[in-house]
């Protein structure tokens, strides 16, 4: 088998790959829905793609991943490793996951970090509301992640929360040492969510980046009583191109209050340091951002081996990148917590994805599915409107 061709189009705001072959086989990937701009990217990896036999996963990737980088230039080469196992899976007439090993569960739990409802403002009392909602909600989830201090719009709301200017423009460019104010009530909005969900429902907080260490303590001290799952990218994160495993060591061992971190981290290698020093106790790291499947496969091995847990990163992975989190989450060993469960946005993905459950979510969990591949296919008649001016050919042999 050959790969005749490497294509990308924008579906909605997920940049969509699909990998052809001599034998009829096609291959779908997809980068998060925050990075429209990719198509250029993923398609420069094109020349050296045709020709190769892309059952051969390992052998294709050795020739691109050295060319990918952290967030969000790592995105191209892991939309594209999706694809490539989507085919090694189909051509074998296996899922995906029998290919990784096989299944460890046989289903997979998610914890919610983009089913959300408006807030009606940034109090306490407005965090309840909203954690009401969400505890609500049909998918029964188990594990429910909110934004809260620099990953929130508290910044905007609350001038007096930090020690700083806000500046607006790309994502998560503020930092600074949080007031004493800022800081009493970011514990404020915690305990007024922890008081709807009890202890039936954990509660994960998105912090930044943007927190300096210092105030990470502090926070994590304060809340150890309440059994936060996790307080999340709280000094770095989104789109540093850097792991300050040092930094985050220090903080790890001044609380019992777990930390997290990784979903901007590209390759094992960077990884390294994060899980030999042991300096969080979960990594995130996203399959779209990381380098494909396999490599949160290994990455999750590795850091199995030192004590330390993985919650995968994916909000925005869409529905393609949800099949392929299901099939690598099926095969991680037991430090597995949950994954961040992808919407499909806008509503109609949910119309041109052929293959997914309905519900997808029941009490949290999902199913894993046994069709060959990722288990899904595009139906292009359904997505032919959605496809944008000069993609006309995107579904053509």
């Amino acid at each position: 088998m050959k790969i005749t061709d490497l294509k990308c189009t924008v579906l909605g705001q997920n940049p969509v790959v699909r990998i052809t072959t001599d034998e009829g086989i096609n291959g779908w990937g997809e980068a998060e829905s925050t990075k429209p701009y990719l198509k250029p990217h993923i398609l420069f990896y094109k020349q050296w793609l045709i020709g190769e036999d892309p059952t051969n996963v390992e052998r294709v990737m050795l020739k691109i991943r050295r060319m990918g980088s952290f967030k969000p230039w790592g995105s191209a080469v892991s939309a594209i490793e999706m694809a490539l196992w989507d085919i090694a899976g189909k051509a074998a007439g296996v899922p995906v996951y029998k290919l990784l090993g096989g299944k460890v569960r046989d289903q997979v739990r998610v914890y919610n970090g983009g089913v959300r409802f408006p807030m009606e403002g940034y109090e306490p009392e407005d965090y309840a509301a909203n954690m009401a909602k969400m505890k609500a909600a049909p998918e029964g989830f188990t594990i429910i992640k909110q934004a809260i201090g620099f990953h929130s719009p508290l910044l905007h709301r609350r001038p007096d929360l930090f020690y700083g200017q806000v500046y607006s423009g790309p994502p998560h460019g503020n930092r600074g040492l949080l007031t004493e104010r800022g800081l009493q009530h970011l514990i404020a909005c915690v305990e007024a969510m922890k008081a709807v969900l009890g202890d039936e429902i954990g509660l994960a907080l998105d912090c930044g980046p943007g927190m300096v260490p210092t105030d990470t303590i502090r926070l994590a001290r304060a809340l150890e009583p309440l059994n936060i799952l996790w307080l999340e990218d709280t000094i770095n994160g989104d789109y540093n191109p850097y792991v300050l495993a040092d930094v985050y060591r220090d903080i790890t061992m001044s609380t019992s209050t777990p930390i997290h971190t990784g979903e901007q981290i590209y390759l094992r290698h960077n990884f390294k340091e994060l899980i030999e020093r042991q300096a969080v106790n979960i990594i995130g790291p996203d399959p779209a951002d990381i380098g494909g499947i396999a490599e949160l496969k290994w990455v999750a091995e590795y850091a199995d081996l030192h004590g330390i847990l993985i919650a995968p990163h994916g909000i925005f992975d869409g529905l393609i990148g949800l099949a392929a989190l299901v099939q690598v989450c099926a095969t991680l060993p037991q430090n597995y917590i949950a994954f961040e469960y992808p919407l499909g946005n806008p509503a109609w993905w949910y119309d041109i994805v052929e293959g997914l459950p309905r519900p997808i979510v029941r009490e949290g969990l999902i199913e894993v599915w046994d069709r060959p591949g990722l288990g899904i296919e595009l139906n292009a008649e359904a997505a032919r409107p959605y496809l944008p001016a000069g993609d006309e050919d995107f579904f053509d042999n």
